[in-house]
């Protein structure tokens, strides 16, 4: 088996805001937080709320790329993965978004050769069109898209020890499997009511300290 691997969400997590968020703010308007509020009452689930934003942003390619590159990371992200990499880990992106998004920015940003596991997308028709898994793949959920807590199992048949680095709601099943979840934003509330031990953390460069104070 190998070493280590760190796994993290990106929405929100190595991103200072949700990709969505940023869509809604600057497009959809009274529109946007409607959806939005029938999201919250779970009145369509996220894969369905997602798909809905992505392809309602009606504009260009490049505009769209403008807007991906309007995403703050996390300005730690990049040494962070390079020290995972140096102390003989693997690190993986686990999102629920899309990875159109998601690879764009981390290539823009110098942050190559990273594994992205999420939905897929393209541009079509003045938006993204979000694209889960087939039904048989092995980490579909209907709800996500991407089942997060499938993948962590998985990957726990591979490596001796699994970090999870989250935020909120579909963060909180792969945390629990971890061996050590960090945590940030609703992910923190959300596993004391599970009262699952946690790391809180708001910067990448505080999850290296942590480990290196572990050894």
């Amino acid at each position: 088996m190998k070493e280590f691997i760190f796994v993290s969400d990106f929405d929100g997590t190595m991103s200072a805001k949700d990709f969505y968020h940023i869509i809604m703010d600057k497009y959809l308007g009274e529109w946007g937080r409607e959806l939005y509020a029938s999201w919250k009452r779970n009145e369509m689930m996220d894969v369905e709320f997602l798909t809905t934003v992505f392809k309602s942003i009606n504009r260009t390619e490049e505009e769209i790329y403008e807007d991906i590159l309007s995403i703050k990371l996390d300005k730690s992200i990049a040494a962070f993965i390079e020290y995972i990499k140096i102390s003989g880990g693997d690190f993986l992106v686990l999102s629920a978004g899309t990875q159109y998004y998601i690879k764009r920015l981390l290539d823009f940003e110098g942050v190559h050769g990273v594994e992205i596991i999420a939905n897929d997308g393209k541009y079509e028709n003045k938006g993204i069109t979000l694209i889960p898994p087939d039904k048989q793949h092995p980490f579909y959920s209907q709800r996500y898209g991407i089942d997060k807590a499938k993948v962590v199992q998985s990957l726990k048949q591979k490596y001796k020890k699994v970090y999870y680095a989250g935020d909120g709601g579909p963060d909180v099943s792969a945390a629990l499997l971890a061996d050590i979840a960090f945590a940030k934003g609703t992910l923190i509330t959300l596993l004391q009511t599970e009262a699952a031990k946690y790391v809180p953390f708001e910067y990448f460069f505080q999850v290296e300290e942590y480990l290196k104070s572990k050894g």
